[in-house]
């Protein structure tokens, strides 16, 4: 026997290291949906372990208004609009999907929460939820959920405080609808999605997304936003709002 051949029988192979599973949720998501900081080693270990991830194209049905709701679910990555399937609206845009015409209500962007309390009063999901573009979705089983809540206390406490954040957000847009008017729902818009370090508002929102969680049409929109302008409130660049003059639109906010 040759040597080379010698070298190739005795040597013995080397392993290629197997390169780190990603995953399946990032640390920074969880830190999103659950609120800073971030959450302890075992917690973390606890919700991978739980987390489904699905993905959906644009148009696709995350869950339709009373499907059996066993599972928390959250937007990883894209928009997915909350609403119903039902025949055009007089004051939110029609958009085509799965199941007919979809009246959209609100717009949720990834990482966010889609639906986390359905799942704890055992009853069926209260909207329709459809993918405005691709998207993925975590699903969290709640059945799991309780025996890990139960196990970390602290977590329990913090998933306790997003769903207060939660009806707090959606009382106050119900308030909004009935006390103001769409030009005061609009600039309260604006003041809400203004950054702390800026005055600049970045949008994440198409048109009709837009105006139909200020229950608008889109041209009414387009009008209210020339408004702002003309009188030097606002200015819009491309796919960002400007804001001239923070102290009129909070005036006109609650006037």
């Amino acid at each position: 026997m040759s040597l080379p051949i010698l070298d190739k029988v005795l040597t013995p192979a080397v392993p290629i290291p197997a390169a780190a599973a990603p995953l399946p949720v990032p640390v920074s998501v969880w830190t999103a949906l659950f609120g800073p900081p971030r959450l302890a080693a075992d917690e973390l270990r606890g919700l991978q372990e739980l987390a489904r991830v699905r993905s959906l194209c644009s148009g696709a049905c995350a869950f339709k208004r009373g499907d059996p709701a066993d599972t928390l679910v959250a937007v990883l990555e894209g928009t997915v609009g909350l609403g119903s399937h039902a025949s055009g609206s007089a004051t939110a845009p029609a958009m085509p999907g799965q199941g007919g015409q979809f009246q959209l209500e609100r717009a949720i962007h990834g990482p966010q929460w889609l639906d986390n309390s359905s799942a704890w009063l055992e009853k069926g999901r209260t909207q329709d939820a459809q993918a405005l573009m691709p998207a993925r979705l975590l699903e969290l089983p709640v059945s799991g959920m309780r025996v890990l809540l139960n196990r970390h206390p602290v977590m329990s406490e913090r998933l306790l405080q997003c769903l207060a954040q939660s009806v707090q957000n959606l009382t106050g847009a119900a308030h909004d609808l009935m006390a103001k008017d769409a030009q005061k729902r609009l600039a309260t818009w604006l003041l809400q999605r203004s950054p702390a370090s800026g005055e600049e508002v970045a949008l994440r929102e198409r048109k009709r997304e837009l105006a139909a969680q200020l229950a608008i049409t889109p041209e009414t929109l387009s009008r209210l936003l020339r408004q702002l302008m003309s009188a030097g409130l606002i200015e819009v660049r491309g796919y960002s709002i400007k804001l001239l003059n923070l102290a009129a639109l909070q005036s006109l906010a609650q006037g």
